[in-house]
């Protein structure tokens, strides 16, 4: 049995659903399982439209008609008439949305964030759903939240991994000896039966999670780009693919940023043994990317590149070491405003991190730090992080660059720079 995801990318329009149905029909191997995000651009919309309705925007109603259309759009360029009982089930699913916002916001935005942006999962696998078993592959729609069980974390629920298994094992793989199943991504259900999110690009690893639980034979990741190359087009004119991953090499990319794969979805996999492959639904022929237990180094230096990037320099204000105490305070205030480190450095005195300049986020951080330490604060920076460097490379990207921060281990090297004056 395999796993196949697909990402928004691949159906945005009605064209790339038939394109998916067609890379469906032509799976020859026996049990199927689909993973599907939010179409298109769908996810950045639903955001909008959450906090549109949070900040009670005179925009909101008009947001979620725009939502609303986009999808109808699709299905009436895929089916003909009305006929068909998507309409009616996408409808439906929007209704849950109507009902929310016609009420005052709750406290908690993070809730209200999980409730309304997860349905652009529902509403695309209930389309993809449709047209597959229009063109009769036998598709059968589940609803992720009943297999997926998370905690009450909003916007980053936790997987409880052990139930989560034994109600895949139990509900699900009688399912998928009759049908080709199609879920969501990014989605899961508490044990209250509200809706969570596993986190911004989650689908990769509710894919993982669904392989991992059923003992998949591989996973494949389909992609707009031919496999995992050595640096994102966006950056760089010229980029190679690299046709094999060891485990952790991915980790290690992913962790650093690199969006081909959400950084979650490898470890799944490696705990089991089940290959990844990442292969492009534009040119699905194409071998893509292999990424497996073999540990062979990368054939080619790879390079990520993140931007909006804030450098936080934290010293005591008493000049004193910076010492363990002191580290475990710093990280445990990290840890409880949600932000992320993407890399680090410490002197006696000092410590600078580099992290997602999420300018609400980050604010809330430097005032709580600012109550023991003086803080420093950068942002507008980018952090390059190239695994297996050498001072070409290193060269490579630094021209018209300010470093003002430089990590190196063996296999990495990381930098945070800005634009020269």
């Amino acid at each position: 049995m395999d796993i196949f995801k697909f990402g928004g990318a691949s159906v945005k329009d009605a064209d790339g659903v038939k394109n998916l149905a067609n890379i469906v029909r032509d799976y020859k191997k026996g049990e199927l399982l689909i993973v599907i995000s939010a179409m298109g651009k769908i996810t950045n919309k639903l955001e909008e439209l959450t906090k549109a309705y949070l900040s009670q925007s005179d925009d909101t109603h008009a947001i979620f008609d725009e939502i609303k259309h986009f999808h109808f759009n699709i299905i009436e360029e895929l089916f003909q008439g009305n006929a068909n009982p998507v309409y009616n089930e996408v409808a439906n699913t929007f209704v849950e949305i109507d009902w929310l916002i016609e009420d005052e916001p709750d406290s908690n935005s993070d809730y209200i964030y999980d409730q309304i942006v997860s349905i652009g999962e529902v509403v695309s696998t209930k389309i993809v759903a449709a047209w597959l078993n229009e063109t009769n592959n036998k598709a059968l729609w589940v609803d992720a939240r009943n297999y997926i069980q998370t905690d009450n974390t909003y916007r980053e629920g936790k997987v409880d991994w052990e139930k989560t298994n034994q109600i895949i094992q139990k509900e699900m793989v009688p399912l998928i000896a009759k049908n080709i199943i199609v879920t969501q991504g990014f989605i899961g259900g508490t044990s209250e039966n509200y809706t969570t999110t596993l986190g911004r690009e989650g689908s990769d690893y509710s894919a993982a999670i669904f392989a991992s639980c059923l003992n998949a034979a591989a996973l494949t990741i389909w992609k707009d780009v031919p496999g995992v190359l050595n640096a994102d087009p966006k950056w760089f004119d010229e980029t190679e693919k690299i046709p094999q991953l060891s485990y952790h090499d991915a980790i290690e990319l992913t962790y650093y940023g690199a969006t081909v794969i959400h950084p979650k979805t490898i470890k799944p996999l490696q705990n089991k043994g089940i290959p990844l492959f990442v292969r492009s639904f534009i040119q699905p022929e194409g071998s893509g990317t292999a990424i497996t237990k073999d540990s062979n180094p990368l054939p080619v230096p790879s390079f990520i590149f993140k931007v909006n990037q804030a450098l936080i320099s934290i010293f005591p204000k008493d000049y004193s070491f910076i010492i363990e105490e002191n580290l475990s305070n710093i990280f445990e205030l990290f840890h409880q405003h949600r932000i992320k480190i993407n890399t680090m450095l410490n002197s006696a005195i000092s410590f600078s991190v580099s992290v997602d300049d999420n300018e609400e986020k980050v604010k809330k951080l430097i005032e709580s730090l600012s109550n023991q330490f003086t803080v420093k604060y950068n942002k507008g920076l980018e952090l390059v992080t190239i695994r297996y460097y050498n001072q070409q490379t290193i060269d490579r990207v630094t021209v018209d660059k300010d470093i003002l921060l430089e990590v190196k281990s063996r296999h990495t090297c990381q930098m945070v720079m800005k634009n020269k004056a």
